[in-house]
């Protein structure tokens, strides 16, 4: 199983990372993750010793110590590397890259958190001033801007398929303030068809505050739909689904699908979960990534960064989350297949209960060129 799970993330490494930075995550609470030196230009490296291999350990441990949503999981992690560090287990890891690769295989099978990453970067991280640590420098706010656009803030298509059925692929949940006018005018775009299909078989994550903002649009009233425990204050925050949107509401009463692959990831995972045991959306692909611990950046020395789990997610009605298991689709197949199996099965629902002759005629027309 292990095997199976880091052959699945070593492909969809390059396409997570892209869409962190588009997000613009240093120090910004999401759900995402994403892996040293994959993303934009090639990372030159450095070499490593002894010290500055202990100073990036130490770094770490004392930053999981601090901010880890399980400070005993913390604890494991701390004992395990130490051990490895006295027994010379990175002694051969004279590569930055590939100490930063080698750190996090280490932490994720002494414990299987899938946001649990180190990074190294070529270029000095700055000393976050006292109070903005959570903000972003004025270059990765540049980044997150210049790639997101690129992206379309991960609103990717919008469209009619055929027999009136609405169709919204979600590659990212970006900020709100980027990404609700865009989300206002897709739902507008679907607002009259008979049902929707939501893609999120290449989503890797994003914003929680979006995964709401969007499923609100999918539902009559406020609806409990995830908690989310921060260690931090020792808080759980509840999240429903908002009684306003800003756009046109698409409502409870039409049926929805959603499409998801291996590829889906932490707030793609998120939102899947949730819309699934609310009972709002049937869930048609391949069982998702399994990340389910919102946090951060954190930086430990000039060069490295790591990503730390400051949040776990609690469904309301499971009392748990997706972390490590994934989210299993209520129709399984594979993630190709998955747009044309959603549109037979809402096609057959809305057949079920369609008594004018002509829409039923070419209800069954468009199941029979699906085949």
């Amino acid at each position: 199983m292990e095997k199976f799970a880091r052959s699945r993330r070593a492909r969809v490494i390059a396409m997570v990372a892209v869409s962190a930075i588009a997000l613009g995550i240093a120090g910004f609470v999401v759900f995402m993750k994403w892996r040293a030196g994959d993303d934009g230009p090639p990372q030159k490296d450095a070499p490593m010793n002894a010290a500055a291999r202990r100073e990036v350990i130490d770094s770490l441990i004392s930053t999981l110590n601090q901010a880890y949503v399980f400070p005993q999981r913390a604890a494991v992690i701390e004992h395990g590397l130490r051990a490895q560090l006295t027994k010379g287990t990175f002694d051969t890891s004279d590569s930055a890259i590939q100490f930063a690769r080698t750190l996090t295989e280490h932490m994720q099978a002494l414990v299987p958190d899938r946001h649990l990453e180190v990074r190294y970067f070529e270029a000095p991280i700055p000393v976050p001033e006292a109070g903005k640590e959570d903000e972003d420098t004025p270059e990765e706010a540049a980044t997150a801007a210049r790639e997101g656009v690129r992206m379309n803030f991960g609103v990717e298509t919008v469209g009619r398929l055929h027999c009136n059925l609405g169709y919204i692929e979600l590659r990212q949940f970006g900020r709100p303030a980027q990404v609700a006018s865009r989300i206002e005018s897709a739902m507008a775009l679907v607002a009259d068809t008979r049902a929707l299909v939501i893609d999120l078989r290449r989503n890797h994550g994003g914003d929680p505050e979006m995964v709401m903002q969007v499923a609100s649009y999918l539902f009559d009233q406020p609806t409990h739909l995830n908690d989310i425990y921060w260690r931090e204050g020792d808080r759980t925050e509840t999240r429903w689904t908002t009684a306003e949107v800003t756009g046109r509401r698409y409502g409870a009463a039409r049926p929805i699908v959603i499409l998801t692959s291996e590829e889906t990831f932490s707030a793609g995972e998120d939102f899947a979960y949730a819309l699934k045991h609310a009972g709002r959306a049937v869930l048609i692909g391949e069982t998702t990534g399994g990340g389910a611990h919102p946090g951060s950046r954190r930086r430990l020395t000039a060069h490295f960064m790591m990503n730390v789990p400051t949040g776990r997610s609690i469904n309301p009605v499971t009392k748990t989350d997706w972390e490590g298991t994934g989210v299993v689709p209520d129709i399984p197949v594979r993630a190709k297949k998955a747009l044309v199996v959603g549109q037979e099965s809402l096609l057959k629902k809305l057949l079920a209960g369609e008594t004018n002759a002509e829409w039923r005629r070419r209800m069954n027309s468009c199941l029979e060129e699906l085949k």
